[in-house]
């Protein structure tokens, strides 16, 4: 009679299994619109009692457990916001529930960010996109690899405002040969090199050319003055000299300084001459000596042929972008594109082993290993994808398939306990 109950036991946990079964393949489905959701997956486990040999057999049964497959990865799909992010491999994006970032960090592998009104973004949960904040100069600095001590919650806002000093000035343009000759009138020429100082207002330098006119012959030589108009100083003194024979005729012989002169000396491998302006120091290249791009001596008349500057004033930002190493860049509307945050991807060893949270996201556990803060694209991480999101990894047509096999399977373990149920009542019929 004890065989006769435990198979009427194995059938009660077959309809147990079957039933935990089913409870998955119903979250499964119901999430197969839900972006980087992970399928559950059961596995079933037979329970041995019977000792074997002689001894009557008992039926065990069998009891089912689940595991979240965190490891597979739905397919990407592209959208039209920027900050949908997706990692396309492996690895996860930190993020966090608090504006500070000190509660623990949560990991997800896609979400719809967005700035919130304090310009925070943040995913449709509401989890905040955590990175390593940039430097004024868009330069992100070392920090520690094992813990997310230095993440921080991405702040649009604090970068709505940029400036973009200058720090480079091209200028090429002829002087006058015949100013430089014996009973020339020594005038001095002008040219104004516009520039933007750190907090992005328009600032000039002025650079002056007069000519050092000799008692007999040709001198070839200038004086050159730079004044910042900023502070009506000079910060430049350089004395150039030109050659007037072939096959170099025109060209840049030196550029020196007079004893105790402002400014920085001429580098003639670079062609550049560097000021100090305030806290700014720009460099002008003026060319190399020799060269024939760069400023010249010929001919009668003063010709600035091109003056080229980088910078630009106060900016507003328009848009970001993200690029595949993680870096997240702001676009501002005069063209500048410079770095706000880098965002890191998490890796573990056992991603199946994360404890599984609301919204798609994930906590690291003892089971998953310690976590590492990898550059995206670096060691096993997969890239960083703007306007792409993650779809579910749950398999419609394989779901609808374990569907049916645990509608058989719960049938067949009912059918079991039915037979069970017939046979007692035979048993029990003994009696008449």
């Amino acid at each position: 009679m004890s065989t006769l109950y435990s198979s009427f036991n194995a059938g009660i946990s077959g309809l147990n299994a079957n039933s935990t079964r089913l409870s998955v393949i119903s979250d499964n489905i119901a999430n197969s619109a839900t972006a980087g959701y992970k399928r559950q997956s059961v596995s079933f486990q037979s329970m041995i009692l019977s000792a074997g040999g002689d001894a009557a057999y008992m039926a065990g049964g069998v009891r089912s457990s689940t595991m979240r497959m965190i490891d597979e990865r739905g397919a990407l799909s592209s959208s039209a916001n920027p900050t949908d992010l997706a990692v396309n491999g492996r690895g996860f994006l930190p993020v966090t529930s608090s504006d500070q970032g000190n509660t623990p960090m949560m990991l997800t592998t896609t979400g719809a960010f967005r700035p919130d009104a304090q310009g925070v973004l943040r995913n449709e949960h509401g989890l905040a996109l955590l990175g390593w904040p940039a430097n004024p100069d868009g330069s992100v600095g070392t920090y520690s690899r094992d813990t997310p001590g230095g993440l921080q919650p991405i702040q649009i806002n604090r970068t709505q405002f940029d400036s973009d000093p200058t720090s480079q000035i091209d200028l090429r343009l002829n002087l006058p040969a015949s100013a430089t000759r014996e009973g020339a009138s020594g005038e001095s020429h002008d040219v104004t090199l516009e520039y933007y100082d750190p907090v992005g207002s328009p600032e000039s330098l002025n650079m002056r050319f007069t000519p050092v006119v000799p008692g007999a012959g040709t001198s070839n030589e200038w004086n050159v003055t730079i004044t910042d108009s900023a502070s009506g100083s000079v910060v430049g003194e350089y004395v150039m000299e030109f050659d007037d024979a072939p096959p170099n005729a025109g060209r840049m012989v030196s550029v020196t300084q007079p004893a105790g002169g402002a400014g920085a000396p001429y580098d003639p491998t670079t062609g550049e001459l560097a000021v100090t302006v305030g806290s700014q120091s720009i460099s002008l290249n003026i060319g190399e000596l020799g060269d024939s791009d760069s400023i010249t001596q010929m001919a009668s008349s003063f010709t600035p042929v091109s003056i080229t500057k980088n910078g630009s004033p106060v900016q507003s930002l328009l848009s970001v972008q993200v690029d595949p190493d993680g870096m997240l860049r702001g676009v501002y509307d005069s063209g500048l594109v410079r770095a706000i945050a880098q965002v890191p991807l998490v890796d573990v060893p056992n991603p199946n082993g994360l404890i599984s949270l609301d919204n798609q996201a994930y906590r690291v556990s003892e089971a998953s290993g310690p976590m590492f803060l990898w550059d995206a694209g670096d060691g096993p991480t997969g890239d960083l994808m703007g306007f792409t999101r993650e779809e579910s990894a749950t398999d419609i047509a394989n779901e609808l398939t374990n569907m049916i096999q645990t509608q058989r399977a719960y049938s067949s373990n009912a059918k079991v306990i039915q037979t069970v149920d017939e046979m007692l009542q035979e048993t029990t019929n003994i009696k008449r």
